[in-house]
């Protein structure tokens, strides 16, 4: 991607800035990225996609503007933009999911995060990428709204419908498990 003719590159100061802030949000890009996509390795490529394309676009980005929120929605563009491909092209395996998907937890702590998980991923989409970038990267309800492209309100409702599901999913898993 070629700047465009008129477009001023960021000052010396401004670039050093730019780099410190993309490499300080990279655990929070990978956090948010496992969210989504629930493959670990997937996730890193989807990150490191991501800081290539806001590298790239650089020249775009506007000083004063809200970097960390510019680069969640970079991140989860491309990772819609795939799922959509990878929606056409992906045979699915219930058998093989089974076999891949399923991991014993070695440790009680590891078996409470596993049924967080598990939790998230069984709310409707919307509700767990809210839930992902405010409760999981630390995203603001501003800046999850900038990411989302939702209202204030929406990402609010959202949020307090996502945890909700997931206490409820919680409660209904230990009641089942003593029943």
């Amino acid at each position: 991607m070629m700047p465009e003719p008129d477009a001023e590159p960021l000052s010396p100061e401004a670039l050093d800035t730019f780099k410190t802030q993309m490499v300080a949000l990279i655990p929070a890009l990978r956090g948010f990225a496992r969210g989504l996509c629930r493959d670990k390795v997937m996730a890193d490529d989807l990150v490191q996609e991501a800081m290539m394309r806001a590298w790239a676009s650089r020249h775009t980005f506007i000083e004063g503007s809200n970097f960390r929120a510019w680069m969640f929605m970079i991140l989860r563009n491309h990772y819609y933009s795939g799922a959509k491909k990878r929606a056409r092209y992906t045979v699915w395996d219930p058998e093989a999911a089974e076999r891949i998907l399923v991991q014993d937890a070695t440790q009680e702590s590891g078996l409470h995060v596993d049924d967080v998980m598990r939790a998230i991923h069984r709310l409707p989409e919307q509700q767990r990428e809210i839930l992902l970038l405010v409760a999981g990267a630390g995203l603001s309800y501003e800046e999850a709204a900038t990411v989302t492209g939702a209202n204030m309100g929406t990402v609010k409702s959202r949020l307090n419908r996502g945890r909700a599901g997931v206490k409820a999913l919680l409660e209904g898993e230990k009641a089942s498990a003593v029943a």
